[in-house]
């Protein structure tokens, strides 16, 4: 959400502007002339600078809504729609769902409504990454419970009701249309749609056959994996991997992580280079995965526990703002939902760029963030990313399960030569580590092993680990300063020395003394 209202771009500046309007939520107040509304809220937009056609659709229970306010309001242009109360949101989210379909961008969309937060604005962050408009929104009770969904004005709706008017911009009384939502019904004269809304028929009708009450999200049936648009087919792919939530299995070769990620990108059509960055604790890490992950090209880095996926974030921003789309961003981690979903769906309301995903397990619930691919992080190193005619043909041939397997082995073999030989022609370095806690980096294994045991590496994870301590548990500790930190790692660093020590002393001299002392103290 923004805090600030923008002016009007050009593009949308005479573009259409589609208004949907809860009127349970945001009541014409009493005394308030509703003949006013319109200019009201075309003079709001005006200030702007948008100045394109306005249509405005009021939903509510119109049986509860009185004759004058309904005279007033379709005089000025405004369509009426009668919808049962707790019908209202999924009704006007599925006709903004059909007006999308036909009105292609650029255009602007207005929701007038409490319900944006909480009952369809998940659906429509996955509409607005896919098929950009631009979003207005207006509200008598303010929520932060969707801070994903990019806005370019909001309003109070106090404010939007005595926003000055536009004067004379509607000359003559345009002819609005009165609807019935439960019964499919429409006119346009306010006695004929009282007579239906009083019928016998819409009383059975809204009996027999209510509206739906629950919104059905129209994104919850889109496919996971596409094929390459033309656009991304080329364009690079830049993959941030955490190694803590999604590790290397056991028993698995090292180098078949990028020949495998890159299988899977070349089922679907995508041909790009390829740039690859492990996260993790690699001082955890044994040397020989380091060795043939970076041998295949592929970057790592080493972060601590407490910051790993905030550097992720940042390496990832940095790299937005320097790389403009189109490109593929594909993030292999678990908790995609709970750190970068805000991060990711609101900067692919700005700029799009495709999705990939992979995680440990499936999600239980739809994420904010539109993929183009996704996938369960062991299938893909195990090659499960064929397309389904190619996996169908492979079962239909009755191949024996070692043969499907041997067909993969191969297949990965010879796209891991392709890698080397590719990253080889381009002149890529294959030995890359960097460590985010220090700002430190270097091509050697020797050389980042050396640099992970050094002291001045240890003084910057102690130093973050007691920021994180003082953070949660002992606030006052932020007031003792860098100081007592210092006294407190070097005087750990004296007690371990000695320790070790006293530990070689005890092995070779101090048995016997140590043996007197224990008998003393049982005669005592």
């Amino acid at each position: 959400m923004k805090n600030e209202n923008a002016a009007a771009t050009p593009e949308y500046a005479i573009a259409k502007i589609m208004v949907w309007w809860d009127m349970k939520d945001c009541p014409i107040p009493g005394g308030y002339n509703a003949r006013r509304f319109r200019r009201s809220i075309e003079g709001a937009f005006n200030n702007l600078g948008y100045s394109g056609p306005v249509s405005i659709t009021a939903y509510g229970d119109q049986t509860q809504t009185p004759d004058h306010l309904l005279h007033a309001l379709s005089s000025t242009g405004i369509a009426i729609a009668h919808a049962r109360s707790e019908s209202t949101a999924s009704l006007m989210y599925s006709d903004m769902v059909k007006w999308r379909g036909h009105n292609p961008p650029p255009a602007t969309m207005m929701f007038i409504s409490d319900q944006v937060d909480y009952v369809f604005s998940l659906d429509l962050i996955r509409l607005q990454q896919k098929t950009l408009y631009n979003l207005f929104l207006g509200y008598s009770v303010r929520s932060k419970a969707i801070a994903e969904l990019l806005t370019s004005a909001e309003w109070r709706w106090e404010k939007l009701l005595w926003s000055t008017p536009v004067v004379n911009k509607h000359e003559e009384i345009i002819s609005a249309m009165f609807y019935c939502k439960s019964c499919q019904f429409d006119c346009q004269s306010l006695e004929i749609f009282r007579n239906h809304l009083s019928s016998s028929k819409h009383a059975w009708q809204e009996v027999r056959k209510p509206t739906a009450r629950q919104l059905a999200p129209v994104t919850r049936k889109w496919g996971r994996n596409y094929p390459a648009k033309p656009e991304y087919a080329t364009a690079k792919i830049v993959v941030w991997w955490d190694m803590v939530d999604c590790p290397i299995p056991e028993s698995f070769d090292a180098t078949r992580v990028r020949p495998s990620l890159e299988g899977a990108f070349k089922n679907l059509g995508y041909s790009g280079p390829v740039s690859i960055t492990a996260y993790g604790d690699q001082s955890q890490t044994p040397d020989h995965l380091l060795r043939g992950l970076s041998s295949t090209g592929i970057a790592v880095s080493h972060a601590n526990s407490h910051r790993r996926l905030m550097r992720m974030i940042s390496d990832l921003h940095t790299w937005l703002i320097k790389n403009p789309p189109p490109a593929t961003i594909m993030l292999i981690l678990d908790d995609v939902d709970d750190v970068f979903s805000n991060f990711v769906s609101g900067f692919q309301q700005k700029k799009k760029n495709n999705i990939f995903l992979a995680y440990p397990y499936r999600r239980y619930k739809m994420s904010a963030v539109v993929t183009s691919a996704e996938w369960l992080w062991e299938s893909l190193l195990a090659g499960v990313y064929l397309s389904s005619s190619h996996h169908l043909l492979l079962l239909k041939s009755n191949y024996p399960v070692y043969e499907l397997h041997l067909c993969f082995f191969l297949t990965v073999s010879e796209t891991r030569r392709h890698v080397l030989q590719r990253c080889s022609q381009r002149g890529e370095s294959t030995q890359m580590f960097d460590c985010k806690t220090c700002c430190f980096d270097c091509n050697s294994l020797d050389h980042f092993r050396k640099h992970l045991s050094s002291r001045k590496h240890k003084w910057g994870e102690y130093r973050i680990h007691a920021d994180v301590l003082a953070s949660k548990y002992d606030l006052e500790r932020i007031r003792l300063g860098r100081e007592l930190m210092e006294e407190d790692f070097e005087m750990n660093e004296r007690v371990g020395k000695h320790l070790k020590r006293s530990r070689k002393t005890f092995r070779t001299g101090f048995r016997p003394f140590h043996d007197h002392l224990h008998l003393i103290n049982r005669r005592a």
